[in-house]
């Protein structure tokens, strides 16, 4: 589901995860000189962010192709191919481990938040934020359309951990963290109008994506209306919010 172009991650998701960036990294209190850990940093949406912010920053991405676009886009950072599971630096290296969107689809969330904390520094920081299961207005019309068309596929939205608050604080329950703080993000994106939202949708970037490329032709028509629909059947332009929750934690 992210074996797509880094042009089609962007079109999809790029729109929120540019705007959310910023808001994150104040949320985390990224400061100048600081060594920062991008963890499942996709098409680099946070990791421009911690560069702009004056941080010295590694990027890390299971995903072959997001890693060569990072390469690409921000030569002057440290990129590696890896999962967030098995982290390819020493104990310590970091003032801090952030992951923007990305808890969700780590095979072991819990051994993924192990790690960044592994490579943190003793009172460094670690955050996370992933979108709200609801509050993503783009996703949760997605995920009610899958409902109306019973749809039994596995990329369902409504069907992924981690995300809402009490899934996510969870994540730092251990002894190993402390100053645990949980904020709602807002943002939003406009769309000239449903074509060029479907457009986006119809590239296959993430489950949504995913789900629409599995669809028949038919289902795939009956999708797209029904979708038209859940998002208020707009004859212009139009605008969705996303919000996302958002954790930090100190490592101890």
């Amino acid at each position: 589901m992210f074996n797509v172009s880094d042009s089609a991650y962007d079109n999809f998701m790029g729109r929120y995860s540019m705007r959310l960036a910023p808001l994150f990294a104040e949320f985390a209190g990224i400061e100048p000189g600081q060594r920062v850990l991008d963890v499942g940093a996709g098409t680099g949406a946070l990791a421009t962010e911690l560069a702009r912010r004056g941080a010295r920053v590694a990027a890390v991405d299971p995903s072959p192709g997001f890693v060569a676009a990072l390469e690409r886009r921000l030569p002057g950072i440290e990129t590696l191919a890896a999962p967030a599971e098995e982290l390819p630096w020493d104990d310590e290296t970091f003032d801090a481990a952030l992951a923007q969107l990305v808890v969700t689809f780590m095979r072991d969330a819990p051994a993924g938040i192990r790690e960044m904390h592994r490579v943190v520094r003793a009172g460094g920081a670690v955050a996370l934020c992933m979108w709200d299961r609801t509050g993503m207005e783009m996703l949760a019309a997605i995920s009610r359309t899958q409902v109306a068309l019973q749809s039994k596929a596995e990329t369902t939205e409504a069907r992924t951990l981690y995300r809402s608050r009490e899934e996510i604080e969870g994540l730092f329950a251990e002894d190993a963290f402390a100053d645990v703080e949980t904020e709602l993000l807002e943002v939003e994106a406009e769309y000239a109008g449903f074509d060029e939202f479907w457009g986006a949708l119809a590239d296959g970037a993430g489950p949504a994506g995913s789900w629409v490329k599995s669809l028949g032709e038919d289902q795939q028509e009956a999708a797209r209306s029904e979708v038209e629909r859940q998002i208020g059947s707009p004859s212009g332009a139009f605008t969705l919010h996303g919000r996302a929750w958002a954790t930090r934690a100190t490592r101890v």
